[in-house]
Order: C-alpha cells, then structure tokens, then sequence
C-alpha cells in the first residue's frame, strides 16, 4: 500500500473525530445551550459510571483468553514507559521554561498521560473501517482493535489515577503551603512540604537505638516493621483508591473474568450461549460510549478559548514533547522491542503500542485541575492546542505508524 492511500486511511477516523468535536463546541456555545456546562457534568457521569465500564467489559471479554493474555504482557509495560518518559520530559519542559509553581503538576500531567482510551476507542475501529486498512477483515481488525483499546484505556486510568492524581495534589498542596509560609513562619511554626513530610515519616522508621540503654535486636526488628506499616499505610492513605478503582478500572476486571475463566465466558460469548443477552445489552450500551465521549470533548475544549497569561513557549514544549520526542522514542522502543521477540508480530497490536506514544493529553487532567484549582484556566489553552494540532499530528504518525508494521 502506498504512503499516500495509507495517509488519506488514517486521516478519516481524525477528520471524523474533528466533525463531532465540532458538533459538541457548537451545542456548548451559551447561545445554544444544549451542552451546556451541567448537561455536560450528567452526560459526563453517565459515560463514566455507564458507558465506558459497559465498553470496555464486553470488548476485553471477547478478545482476552490464557493464550492472548501471554501475547499482551508488554502492552502495561509500554503504558508505563509512556508515563515515566514523559513525566522526565515535563521536568525537562519546567526547568528550561521556568514555569510557575501553580503550572508545573499541570505540565508533568500534560507531558505524562496521553489519551490512552478515548481517542483510540474512536480511531482504531474507523481506521479498520477503511477499505485501505493494512490490517485484514473489518470484523477481526474491530473486535481486537477494541480489545487493545480497552486494555489501553484501563491500563491509562490506572496510571493516571495513581501516579499524575498525586503529581497534581501534591503540586497543589505545595503551593498552599507556600502560600502560608510567610505567615507561619511570623509566627514561629515550621513549614513543612508533602515531600519533607515524605521524607522525615521514612526516617522516623530509621530506630535509632540508645548506647545508654540497649535493646534486643529483635525489640528493634518489631519498632521497625512497625514504622514501616505506619508509613506504608500513610502512603496508601494519600492515594485515592476510589479514583484508583474507577468504573472503567472495574470493567476491566469484569472483562478479564469472563474472558479467562471458561465456564462464564461459555455462558455469555457466542451465538449459542444461554446468557448472550447479558453481553448484547451491555454491547448496546458501551455502543453509546464514542459518540458522547467525543461531544464531551468538543465542549470542554471550547473553555480553553477564555484568555490566558500562560506563556507561549509552556504550549511550545507540551507539543514538542507529546507530538515530536516521545512518538521517536516509541519508535526506538516498539520495534527495538519487536527485533528483540519481545513482541508478537500481530501489525494491529504493534500499532496501538505506537499510538500510544503520540496521542494528546489526557481530558482527566482538566478534572483534576478542577478539583485542585491549579491551573484550570492554563489547562484548556494547553488542551485547544494540542487538540487542534492533533488532526495533522495524529494523521501523519497514524499514516507512518501503519507504514511501518504493513
């Protein structure tokens, strides 16, 4: 297949993707109404707790057995490296750009955690769609296609719920307590930040044992597990595990359930099964998944339209970072993976891996901005831009993604 039939395939599911986008700024403009910002929050809701836990539940169920669940070990590894890479690159982003304190959880987020599922949920069944697909029948490239999408929008929740939640948090409690430094310390209290707080709760689990009276060997062994449990179960406090466990999350264990344990998967996947119902009504429901999440979008990306003091070359390294360094690195890293036999030649499978090195933020973190207010207003710039440069961003890795694994 030729590099331009293969461009002209992947820029459909992004053209498409743009239209509805633009169906939801539109419905979300005051004049209008329909989208407004509390029909967003329910419709919103109802995706969350409804549609993507349905979504991803049936697709895992169908695509996921003991044999396949060997083939996709790397995919959590993949996801993390996209965390770890980007999170060293958003350091990078803040030291040369000297960003405020307010900005630097928002930015970390923004370089970390792409899009992992509802923009791949949207683009792989449309590219398998095309009649230019590289990836064979429609019906096997969607149901796997989903499959890996699903895995990736779990394993991106995860990630994101446990590791830029608490970038963002504590970034936001970093500058409260600046905030009040000046006034505590007139009055004679010492300050300390989350991480100071970290750090001294680790040492504190250090015993010091006193010359002057010496204890047993296995008194300090008991004092020191003990601290260990305090600071373990500090730490696991200060997590949200509710955000952890989210609905998606959940799917995803409903989903591995009955793909891995035969007897139930008997019972609910195929056309002979006696409780298909139970899959085809949840199917019907994760069917409504894409369109609303795409709505959704569209109207929150029309709130980074306000004005901003957020500097130019802030916007400049995100995009740098998410469309430029960390898709060449992904690259190096999938196929250095596939020439080591690391990775098994399914080209579908080896093209969500390198999507997901180029994908756009994730919208979670205009969430947590919001529930934190660090950053609300710098975030929906960020997001209208690196949006807006995901049509022709996407359509050119898509279009080199799928040259490269034809």
């Amino acid at each position: 297949m030729g590099l331009l039939q293969l461009f002209i395939t992947a820029s459909m599911p992004v053209l498409n993707v743009l239209l509805v986008t633009g169906v939801g700024s539109f419905l979300a403009i005051d004049s209008i109404g329909i989208l407004s910002k509390e029909c967003s929050k329910h419709l919103n809701n109802v995706v969350f707790y409804v549609f993507n836990p349905a979504l991803v539940a049936t697709n895992l169920s169908k695509t996921i057995t003991m044999e396949s669940m060997a083939l996709l070990w790397f995919m959590p590894v993949n996801v993390l490296l996209t965390f770890v890479i980007g999170s060293i690159l958003g350091w990078a982003v803040i030291q040369i750009t000297r960003a405020p304190k307010k900005l630097r959880g928002l930015i970390l987020g923004c370089c970390a955690a792409g899009n992992l599922g509802n923009l791949l949920l949207i683009i792989i069944p449309a590219i398998c769609k095309e009649q230019g697909s590289p990836f064979g029948d429609h019906d096997v490239c969607h149901t796997y296609g989903l499959g890996y999408a699903s895995l990736s929008m779990a394993l991106g929740a995860i990630f994101l719920w446990s590791i830029v939640y608490n970038i963002v948090r504590i970034s936001s409690k970093d500058i409260e307590e600046n905030n009040k430094n000046d006034h505590m310390q007139s009055e004679g209290h010492p300050i300390l930040g989350e991480t100071d707080k970290f750090i001294n709760a680790v040492y504190s689990a250090i015993p010091i044992p006193d010359a002057e009276s010496p204890s047993s060997s296995s008194e300090i062994k008991v004092s020191v597990w003990k601290k260990i449990r305090e600071v373990v179960s500090s730490v696991c406090k200060s997590i949200d595990l509710k955000k952890l466990l989210a609905p998606s999350t959940i799917g995803v264990i409903v989903g591995f359930s009955i793909g891995l344990i035969s007897p139930i998967r008997k019972a609910l996947i195929g056309e002979g099964a006696p409780l298909r119902m139970i899959q085809e009504s949840a199917t019907l429901l994760g069917n409504g998944a894409i369109p609303s999440l795409t709505l959704i979008m569209g109207g929150n990306l029309l709130r980074g339209l306000r004005r901003s003091s957020i500097s130019g070359w802030i916007i400049a390294g995100v995009i740098l970072v998410r469309y430029v360094i960390l898709p060449l690195l992904g690259v190096v890293i999938v196929k250095g993976a596939v020439h080591l036999g690391l990775i098994h030649p399914d080209p579908l499978y080896q093209f969500v891996l390198l999507l997901q090195y180029a994908l756009p933020p994730a919208m979670n973190i205009g969430t947590m901005t919001q529930l934190f207010g660090a950053g609300e207003t710098e975030c929906s710039v960020i997001f209208i831009w690196l949006y807006a440069l995901a049509s022709v961003a996407l359509t050119l890795w898509s279009a080199f993604f799928m040259w490269s694994v034809s």
